[in-house]
Order: structure tokens, then C-alpha cells, then sequence
């Protein structure tokens, strides 16, 4: 008689499916959003001059990661005499926080004050503003808010004709990279 010897062989695991990977990753997103931040100090945040004005940026794309709710782009903005002068698309709310002045939106002026809202209009090619402080004493301030994927979708290009007049970082000619791209087709 032979003896036969049987090896018993492990099944194969079943192979991760789409679905599968899909809740995975929402989890791993709920999880981050679970543990996220939910206060933002604005003490903790530096003032930077930017070709556009002086700004403080409390929640912006590179620690969405860090956040209970990502996705929101919100910065603080003072306007001593003016802010730089540039295109792009609207979508974007502004509440004055302090002061007086006004917007010049596609050449038209808007005349606003503390506790106002702008909101700059979503339309083809974007719209060109410009914001101005009525009170030499004393800057305007204003916080932005703008909801990133409402901007990927109605185009986020940007086009800065004039810059903040306390803007130095700037080589002469120098063309900050995002004005030399150009949209995908």
C-alpha cells in the first residue's frame, strides 16, 4: 500500500477591491478630521508681506492634513492705502473686521465698512479688483474666505497687474511662477 501524503495549502487571501480601498481611505479621512484642529490661534500666526498686502494666513492648503475641517482657504488682510491690484475667479467672501474704504471690481467702485461683506463675483476670466483704505491713521482690515474645491472648479489662475506698494521681495522683471503657467487643456 503507499502512503500518501497530503499537505494542506492555504488559501490565497482575497485581493483588496476597489470598493474596499475606497472605504479605507474615507475612514482614514474621517479618522483625520476626528483628531483635527479645531482652533486656530491667530496669536500664532506671523503677518507676512506679500506682493498683495500684508496678510495672516490662518488656514491654508499645506495643513489641511492638520485640520478638523480642510478645504478652507481664510486669511486676515490689513490695507494701509491700497492692496495690489490682480485677477481672479470670484467666489470669494471678504468681512471688514475694521475700517473704511472701498473695492474697485472690473473699474467699478463699491464703498464699504466695518461689517460688510464683499463678495467678489464669479463670471468668465475672473474679475480685477483692487481694495482701498479710506483712513491714512488707520489700516482696513478684512478676513477672507474662500472654499477651495468651489475654486478648483470655476478656475483659481490669478494675474497680478500692480503689487502692495510695501512689496520688496521681488526681483525688477521678476514674474512670480503661477503668472508663467498656463491651464492644462
Amino acid at each position: 500500500m503507499v502512503e500518501r501524503i497530503s499537505e494542506r495549502k492555504r488559501e490565497a487571501e482575497p485581493e483588496e477591491t476597489m470598493y474596499d480601498r475606497l472605504m479605507r481611505m474615507k475612514n482614514e479621512v474621517v479618522r483625520k478630521r476626528v483628531a483635527g484642529k479645531v482652533v486656530i490661534k491667530g496669536k500664532d500666526r506671523p503677518w507676512e508681506q506679500s506682493r498683495q498686502a500684508l496678510s495672516k494666513h490662518l488656514c491654508s492648503q499645506p495643513e489641511w492634513d492638520t485640520l478638523a475641517a480642510p478645504g478652507w482657504n481664510i486669511f486676515i488682510q490689513k490695507i494701509k492705502k491700497h492692496s495690489g491690484r490682480h485677477t481672479h475667479q470670484g467666489g470669494l467672501g471678504l468681512f471688514v473686521l475694521e475700517g473704511k474704504g472701498y473695492t474697485v471690481v472690473d473699474g467699478v467702485r463699491y464703498d464699504w465698512q466695518k461689517g460688510d461683506l464683499i463678495i467678489l463675483p464669479v463670471k468668465p476670466g475672473g474679475c480685477e479688483h483692487q481694495h482701498f483704505n479710506e483712513d491714512p491713521e488707520k489700516p482696513a482690515v478684512w478676513m477672507a474666505w474662500r472654499y477651495w474645491p468651489f475654486g478648483e472648479v470655476v478656475d483659481m489662475h490669478k494675474t497680478q497687474q500692480t503689487e502692495h506698494p510695501d512689496w520688496a521681495g521681488a526681483k525688477p522683471g521678476e514674474k512670480p511662477a503661477w503668472e508663467t503657467m498656463k491651464p492644462a487643456p
